[in-house]
């Protein structure tokens, strides 16, 4: 079968190379022969040349094979004795570590032998310096003397006896520095500013508790005196104004702060009116224009009712009516009715009476109505404020109470927003009530008063 492939192929490229002679429709026999045997022999050459190429491509893999494997065997020796020097050099080393360590044991043992009593004083003086360096730290007195603690801390932790110098340094520092806690001094130093910069102040400093300047308090922190980023109350820093322009004898008010800066830093951190307003949230501003359009209202019923009451009272003793108060227009009535009998007199006065009535009471009732509604929007507010912090709760746990403190502010204020603007409603619309009342009570007594004389004068 291969013979017949070949043979086959080797025609379709005799063909292919001979071609065919179109004017007779016939091949050459002895040609096509001849053709045929040539491309055998090719196709038989070509054979044997691509088995010798891959042969021999194949024998140059396998040489490049073993030439890589013996490459990474060598280079595997190699790191294998680079390992083997690197564990003896790490035993060798763990000998002198140890042998070392006895050493330096016998020598400590030697050490505290010859140092004796002197062992225990010079700890005594690295601990007391540890002690005030964290007092010098912390302390205002360092930004005027400043390089304090690099000394200490030297002599804190020092390994060997302390010099004398040291333990002199030591003596000074400690009595410098209970010295200074009863003066009151000004210097000059740097400081750092709202914007971020330094710049050289006059600083007054009241011992360790307080430091000014233009009164203005500071606060102490990284070793830098710097503003606090908000100011006391104005009788505080009045008060540090007038220790800076102190002079001669005598004593001046100042304040100070006795736990040496905590209570400034939380009065800095307190939230103000506004801040307080602002965690009661949307609550809390409608509650307050509530209180504000109560307030109003009943501060001009109350003003508007006392005025009316007086003048009411002037008409009293008038006995020509004016139109101007509701008296007058009730005398008016009963001037238009007095030739009637006293029943419709009667009438007539009720009726002018009770005309005068809604205007008095006018806005009373809204008042009324915003004082109660108050508490009732603090209680809403302090039910949002709940659900909000067991909202928090939930996906955050109680590991952390600022997260709850949002909704706690906002219950809590509220509420006391709430309570604030009752409370004043509830007063003025008491007041404003009574003074109408009054008005009515007028009204009603000179009506009665008005029917009598009429009576009277009609029997007559």
């Amino acid at each position: 079968m291969k013979f017949f492939k070949l043979a086959g192929l080797s025609l379709v490229a005799g063909v292919a190379a001979l071609g065919m002679d179109m004017s007779n429709g016939q091949f050459t026999s002895g040609a096509l022969a001849q053709d045929t045997a040539v491309t055998l022999d090719q196709v038989l050459n070509a054979v044997r040349r691509e088995r010798t190429e891959v042969s021999q491509e194949n024998r140059d893999r396998e040489a490049q094979f073993l030439r890589e494997r013996n490459q990474q065997q060598s280079a595997l020796n190699r790191v294998k004795a680079q390992v083997a020097a690197a564990e003896a050099e790490s035993t060798r080393l763990e000998g002198v570590m140890d042998a070392n360590k006895l050493v330096i044991e016998a020598l400590d043992e030697e050490l505290a032998d010859k140092q004796g009593e002197f062992q225990e004083l010079f700890g005594a003086a690295r601990s007391a310096a540890a002690d005030l360096n964290a007092q010098v730290t912390r302390s205002i007195i360092s930004t005027q003397f400043p390089g304090r603690s690099e000394t200490l801390v030297e002599l804190a932790q020092t390994k060997k006896l302390p010099s004398e110098d040291q333990l002199r340094d030591l003596w000074d520092i400690m009595i410098q520095q209970i010295a200074e806690q009863a003066k009151t001094t000004t210097f000059q130093t740097r400081v750092v500013l709202a914007n971020g910069e330094t710049a050289d102040e006059t600083v007054t400093r009241i011992g360790p508790f307080v430091a000014f300047s233009g009164g203005k308090y500071l606060t102490y922190s990284d070793g830098r005196l710097k503003f606090l980023a908000r100011q006391p109350a104005s009788d505080i820093t009045g008060a540090a104004s007038k220790v800076e322009r102190a002079t001669g004898d005598g004593f001046v008010r100042g304040a100070v702060d006795p736990s040496l800066g905590q209570l400034l830093d939380l009065s800095v951190s307190a939230p103000t009116v506004t801040e307080r307003i602002d965690q009661g949230r949307f609550i809390g501003k409608v509650i307050l224009v509530a209180a504000a359009v109560g307030m109003l209202i009943g501060i001009y019923k109350w003003v508007t009712l006392t005025m009316l009451a007086g003048a009411v009272r002037s008409q009293v003793r008038r006995k020509k009516p004016s139109k101007s108060n509701p008296l007058g227009r009730v005398m008016l009535a009963y001037e238009n009715t007095q030739s009637n009998d006293v029943e419709t007199v009667s009438l007539k006065l009720d009726d002018a009476i009770l005309k005068e009535l809604p205007r008095l009471e006018s806005g009373l009732n809204l008042v009324k109505v915003l004082a109660a509604t108050a508490p009732l929007l603090g209680l809403l507010g302090t039910v949002i404020g709940m659900i909000n912090t067991f909202q928090a709760i939930t996906l955050f746990g109680t590991g952390d109470p600022q997260i709850m403190a949002s909704g706690i502010s906002e219950a809590l204020v509220t509420t006391v927003l709430g309570l604030i603007a009752a409370i004043p409603l509830l007063l003025l619309h008491s007041f404003a009530a009574g003074a109408s009342k009054r008005v009515s009570q007028i009204l009603e007594e000179q009506a009665a008063g008005i029917i009598a004389e009429h009576a009277e004068s009609g029997r007559a």
